[in-house]
C-alpha cells in the first residue's frame, strides 16, 4: 500500500501506538489501515449420497471442479453469502443449511466457511461463473480435477459423515499451500 484510501497521501508501515502488528498509516490524516483476512462462504449442496460440484469458468483454477463458494460481500451475513453465491454459480436452491465446514488458511489471509444443505429440486444449471454443474457420487467425484484443497478435505469429511449420519461443526487449519493449487 503506498496511498491512504481516505485522503490519498502517502501511508509508511510502522506500530501504532497500542497495537503490536505492524499498520499501514496515512502520514497525513493518521488513519490507520486495517488490512484483515477475507471470508469464503459456499455451500455443500446435497442430494441424498450426491453432492453438487461446478466446474469453474474463471480463473483461479478455470475448469477444475469445486464446491459453489465465493468471497463474502459488505451487509451479508456468512449463511447469507453460502446461498448467494450457490445461487451465482449454480443457479440452485438449498434448504435446511447449517455450518459444517471452516477453514483457517492464514498463509492467504482467508477463512473457508461451508455450509451444509440440500438441494430443493433438480433444477440447477451452470451460472456465469461455471461451465457445468451435476450432481456427482462419491465413486463419481473428478478427486484429480478439483480446484482447490479445502474442496477435496470437505467433500472425503462429508462422505465419512454421511456413512455415519452425524454432521458436526468441524475446524481445520491449513497453514501452508497443498498440493493441487491454492487453498
Amino acid at each position: 500500500m503506498k496511498f491512504c484510501s481516505h485522503c490519498g497521501q502517502g501511508v509508511t508501515e510502522h506500530i501504532p501506538p497500542g497495537d503490536t502488528r505492524p499498520r499501514y498509516i496515512c502520514d497525513h490524516c493518521q488513519h490507520i489501515h486495517y488490512q484483515n483476512p477475507r471470508i469464503v462462504a459456499g455451500c455443500l449442496v446435497t442430494d441424498q449420497r450426491f453432492v453438487l460440484l461446478c466446474r469453474r469458468a474463471i480463473e483461479p483454477r478455470h475448469g477444475y471442479w469445486t464446491l459453489p463458494a465465493g468471497f463474502m460481500e459488505n451487509g451479508e451475513t456468512t449463511e447469507q453469502a453460502a446461498l448467494r453465491e450457490t445461487w451465482e454459480e449454480a443457479r440452485a436452491r438449498v434448504a435446511d443449511q447449517q455450518l459444517y465446514m471452516l477453514f483457517n488458511l492464514p498463509h492467504i489471509n482467508q477463512v473457508y466457511m461451508f455450509f451444509r444443505g440440500q438441494l430443493v429440486d433438480e433444477s440447477f444449471a451452470p451460472g456465469e461463473e461455471s461451465l457445468e454443474v451435476g450432481l456427482f457420487s462419491e465413486a463419481e467425484i473428478p478427486w484429480d480435477q478439483l480446484a482447490f484443497p479445502t474442496i477435496g478435505k470437505t467433500l472425503k469429511q462429508y462422505f465419512l459423515d454421511y456413512r455415519q449420519q452425524q454432521f458436526p461443526v468441524r475446524m481445520a487449519d491449513i497453514t501452508r499451500p497443498l498440493r493441487g493449487g491454492p487453498a
